[in-house]
């Protein structure tokens, strides 16, 4: 199943592929996740990860608001949506679990493989390096020679980073990357600092 398009903006990811296995009544889950930034992506993830020898691949992702799930021949929502639950329930995005199942020989029932799933991939994920992602905007700020030293300090204040400079005649020119909301603070600061003198324009 799958849901709508995705939106933009900061949001908590895994910081490196993560792992973890636990056996339950002798079957054996093997959880794997990663970060996924587009669907292209999950196909290759889970074509890396899953074994073919294995009694079933289960996995689920969700990139924004586009989210997939497969119980891969488990009872319909004991493994897939349990798997997404796990994502969502952590506040994660950009992820892809799977969880791999060896079986043991003891049917856990639907509730038993619900709980299974949905635990390894929980597990999984708790234990796992994550970061917080914050998309960044590309500027040129030109700004007149006499107020750099003015100005300057505006663009450390919203943690700007300055990836080159030129000189004009009367304005000095800076390409800066900046996160995406601090940018309407700083479009403001440069504007009444420099009494509407600055200029800030975004590039592609």
């Amino acid at each position: 199943m799958a849901g709508g398009a995705q939106v933009s903006g900061s949001f908590l990811t895994l910081a490196e592929p993560a792992g973890y296995e636990e056996e339950i009544k002798k079957s054996r889950f093997v959880c794997y996740a990663a970060r996924v930034d587009e669907v292209e992506e999950t196909a290759l993830f889970l074509e890396s990860v899953k074994d073919p020898t294995a009694t079933h691949n289960c996995w689920a992702y969700k990139i924004g608001q586009e989210y997939r799930f497969s119980d891969d021949g488990e009872p319909g929502g004991t493994a897939g949506q349990p798997i997404l639950r796990a994502i969502t329930g952590h506040g994660l995005d950009h992820v892809m679990v799977v969880v791999t199942r060896y079986y043991g020989g003891i049917k856990l029932g639907a509730g038993g493989l619900a709980r299974a799933y949905g635990g390894v991939a929980a597990e999984c994920l708790r234990r796992a390096r994550k970061f917080e992602v914050v998309p960044r905007v590309r500027l040129q700020v030109e700004i007149p020679y006499v107020l750099s030293a003015k100005l300057y300090p505006l663009l450390v204040a919203a943690e700007a980073r300055v990836l080159g400079e030129s000189y004009g005649s009367e304005a000095l020119v800076w390409e800066v990357e900046v996160p995406r909301p601090r940018l309407e603070e700083l479009r403001r600061s440069l504007a009444d600092a420099s009494k509407g003198k600055a200029r800030l324009q975004e590039l592609e």
